[in-house]
């Protein structure tokens, strides 16, 4: 066994010595980030349990009552779709992408915003550690970070989907 305690040299020949900091000390970036990420996902897991109580205890009915859901099951996403609204739903149009916003008085899909609210988490750490980057002065970090939550809040706007 051969012990090595030398850095790893990441330079290369004639690239010049790259500083990289071996330090097990989180940066104020990332502590910050775990924080809001903590926060967020204690939040949205608490607001998933009640949602998930109020669809399971009846107090709010659901749009597609729950005795009826294995008659859907091996339905692809779209007959299932069409399905259930036309026996169920009787909207004009597919409930499809962020229609579910608009039925949020059914238990069935008021679970849809807890799940929303966690996978929005990440665009709201991002945000959150910006003015961090922006005060050290770190603005390539800073950039990097917006355009992540550009490419996000785009993503989960429907904007770039592809196919049908």
């Amino acid at each position: 066994m051969i012990e090595d305690s030398t850095p790893l040299d990441l330079g290369g020949e004639g690239l010049g010595a790259v500083d990289v900091d071996m330090s097990p000390e989180p940066s104020e970036e990332q502590l910050l980030y775990a924080k809001i990420l903590g926060v967020g996902m204690f939040f949205g897991l608490c607001l998933l349990l009640v949602t998930f109580a109020l669809y399971a205890t009846g107090t709010l009915a659901p749009g597609i009552p729950i005795e009826e859901l294995p008659r859907y099951w091996e339905l692809s996403v779209h007959e299932y779709l069409e399905a259930t609204n036309h026996d169920h739903l009787h909207r004009e149009h597919l409930m499809t992408g962020w229609a579910w916003l608009s039925a949020l008085t059914m238990g069935d899909y008021l679970n849809f915003l807890p799940i929303a609210v966690l996978s929005g988490v990440t665009i709201v750490c991002y945000l959150g550690i910006v003015p961090t980057f922006i005060r050290k002065k770190d603005r390539a970090y800073a950039i990097m970070a917006l355009v992540e939550v550009v490419i996000l809040t785009a993503a989960a706007s429907g904007l770039l989907t592809m196919g049908h």
